[in-house]
């Protein structure tokens, strides 16, 4: 079958159309799906649940895998895959405030560390009947929409990331004390260029980013939350409807996601997802 690109929606996101993961990609299929993936900045490949060997095996074809901070998320025997159940099994488990779920909030993978994470791939192995869909909002091109008479304001600011802060509404994990020195707070660009395009896209996480290098709290709420606002506009979103073994790639570099926290209690909700390694942003 011949590869065929299909976009998901004009913010962002394609399908990928005729390729057998169970397979290597040929050096054709690569460069197409490489050519998508910097192009639409997030792909989604159906198929049926990977076992994690296979999963690493195709994350590979990406990008190197990184480690999930938290251990007790980590797979037993394949380490590089991450299991992530988001069930609430007991009626007590859903909170009557949804945004108090983390997984609410709009976030990019791994910016509390120094060297955050490129992409994340992430596969569905159980899903609830109603719920639960994967949200996503194009950075760059918020920014490339934002104002160009603001844009030098912003051109130089730097914001801490950290594994909390008080801006967000839920909680994270617990960490352990090996976790806890594995991420201090750090210092990202507010605008960062992509290293594979040179375009450049606001880079902003709901979850983890506390303030403006240097300036007042005030100040930097205001203009943290003018990107908020900005990112998160309807226009720059695509929801994914998850069917069961849907594979997402997406680039962390310039996109956020959240989850409808909105599904039913006792109805599994998991997924397997691996981390592949980035560079610095700047």
């Amino acid at each position: 079958m011949k590869l065929e690109i299909k976009p998901l929606g004009d913010a962002l996101g394609a399908e990928v159309i005729g390729t057998d993961l169970t397979k290597p990609l040929d050096t054709d299929e690569a460069h197409a799906v490489d050519e998508a993936f910097l192009s639409h900045h997030l792909l989604c490949f159906r198929t049926e649940p990977l076992e994690p060997s296979d999963f690493v095996r195709v994350a590979r074809y990406f990008g190197d895998p990184q480690l999930q901070l938290i251990r007790t998320q980590r797979h037993g025997e394949t380490p590089e895959v991450s299991v992530l159940e988001s069930t609430y099994k007991t009626p007590d488990d859903k909170p009557d405030d949804l945004e108090s779920v983390r997984l609410a909030g709009w976030h990019t993978d791994d910016s509390y560390f120094e060297v955050p994470a490129k992409a994340t791939m992430l596969q569905s192995i159980v899903i609830p009947n109603e719920g639960g869909q994967t949200k996503f909002c194009n950075m760059r091109k918020a920014y490339e929409d934002f104002p160009d008479e603001r844009k030098p304001d912003l051109e130089g600011l730097k914001a801490v990331h950290g594994y909390d802060t008080t801006r967000a509404p839920g909680r994270p994990k617990i960490r352990t004390q090996e976790e806890i020195d594995e991420t201090p707070d750090v210092e990202h660009p507010l605008v960062r260029t992509h290293e594979d395009t040179g375009r450049k896209s606001f880079y902003f996480n709901a979850n983890r980013t506390d303030r403006i290098v240097g300036w007042a709290r005030q100040e930097s709420d205001a203009l943290l939350d003018e990107v908020y606002t900005q990112i998160t506009a309807p226009k720059y979103q695509y929801h994914h409807e998850w069917q069961v073994g849907d594979l997402l790639l997406w680039d962390n570099r310039c996109l956020v996601h959240s989850v409808n926290v909105d599904y039913p209690v006792g109805q599994k909700r998991l997924h397997q997802r691996i981390l592949l390694k980035g560079q610095r942003p700047v």
